[in-house]
């Protein structure tokens, strides 16, 4: 039976968490392959893009209306436990009834509660290898994962690097596996 996209979602946020359990105290300033980002600034990124969840899946509201909430530090001083709560809440919010067929309205206009949580899963697993990248971990990405990712950026993988968020796509290497053409379509080297 194929996995649901709940449970993709669910496997991608322990995928970042138990990247994020494994920063040690001296790794927070370390730079990571998002350029512009070290460690603490990734992970308060990805935190952020949680809490953005439950308001715009759960309360119907829109990004206007939130403004600038979830600006700034969101870590606080325990990144980890500011991780667990908006993931918790995010999924919460993404597995409520009827919460994937909702419209959303994003920053770039509405879409499906199932396309918002598609781009959120393929985004927090991405990002998981970036943090692993960061810190020095493993950083290999489970298959399905992987998979389900490049599945979900490449329809809109040739804009990314226009859209100034990310780097040109690499030229992917004959026989590369799947991991590296995902890496390769966000501009990561893996």
């Amino acid at each position: 039976m194929p996995e649901t996209l709940l449970q993709l979602h669910a496997q991608a946020l322990r995928l970042f968490g138990e990247r994020l359990r494994a920063v040690q105290d001296g790794q927070w300033g370390a730079p990571t392959p998002c350029t512009e980002w070290d460690v603490r600034a990734l992970v308060n990124h990805v935190t952020g893009e949680q809490l953005w969840i439950p308001p715009l899946v759960a309360e119907g509201r829109t990004v206007e209306e939130l403004g600038d909430a979830f600006s700034g530090d969101v870590l606080g001083d325990d990144p980890l436990a500011a991780w667990e709560a908006a993931s918790v809440a995010a999924h919460a919010a993404f597995a409520a009834p009827g919460a994937l067929d909702r419209t959303v309205r994003l920053s770039y206009g509405p879409a499906l509660g199932m396309a918002y949580c598609s781009e959120l899963t393929a985004d927090c697993v991405v990002h998981a290898w970036d943090l692993a990248r960061g810190i020095g971990a493993d950083d290999r990405l489970p298959d399905n994962l992987v998979e389900f990712s490049i599945k979900e950026v490449m329809p809109y993988a040739d804009g990314l690097a226009a859209s100034g968020m990310y780097a040109e796509p690499l030229e992917v290497p004959a026989g590369a596996n799947a991991q590296t053409r995902l890496l390769a379509l966000l501009g990561r080297k893996g």
